[in-house]
């Protein structure tokens, strides 16, 4: 198991396989960082499917509208909702997208990120100072590079639960 050196910025993640532990970096982006607990501690996330995985680049969830298998599923929105907040400016840093790292998906605005992320399969530097990072995978790396491909994959893996590690 991981070393939670943080347990309040500490997301654990449950898949099929098992759990994926994410490090929030509040210092790096502080209001992202808020939104994911928020939304973790409402529940919201329970359920959500990966809409838009691929090989080689990312894997990304977080569309609580239309992405939860829970409530309002809908296979065709998925990746185009958010959730009742408003949307956050952006938070870039000089942390790059490392394998691992956690981005905030976003439209075409740069503060238009809400509740969707995503996790980078490999080093995507491309994406520097263009998405915000606020966290990084600490463990489950391997369940994160097995989730199912597809935009979005057919039969779609999903989150079944996400929590902060100090409410776990």
């Amino acid at each position: 198991m991981a070393e939670i050196k943080d347990p309040e910025n500490t997301i654990l993640v449950e898949l099929e396989g098992g759990t994926v532990t994410i490090e929030l970096l509040p210092d790096v982006a502080p209001q992202h960082c808020d939104r994911m607990k928020e939304l973790a501690r409402a529940g919201a996330y329970d359920g959500v499917i990966f809409h838009r995985v691929i090989d080689g680049f990312m894997a990304q969830s977080g569309d609580v509208q239309f992405g939860n298998t829970n409530d309002g599923f809908n296979l065709a929105r998925a990746g185009t909702g958010g959730s009742d907040k408003p949307d956050l400016p952006a938070e870039f840093s000089k942390l790059p997208h490392d394998r691992g790292t956690l981005g905030a998906a976003r439209a075409a605005n740069p503060n238009s990120a809400n509740s969707q992320f995503f996790i980078n399969f490999k080093d995507n530097h491309f994406l520097n100072g263009q998405y915000t990072v606020y966290g990084r995978v600490i463990e489950g790396m391997d369940l994160v590079d097995n989730i199912t491909k597809g935009e979005p994959p057919m039969n779609p893996d999903k989150m079944i639960s996400v929590k902060v590690a100090a409410d776990a």
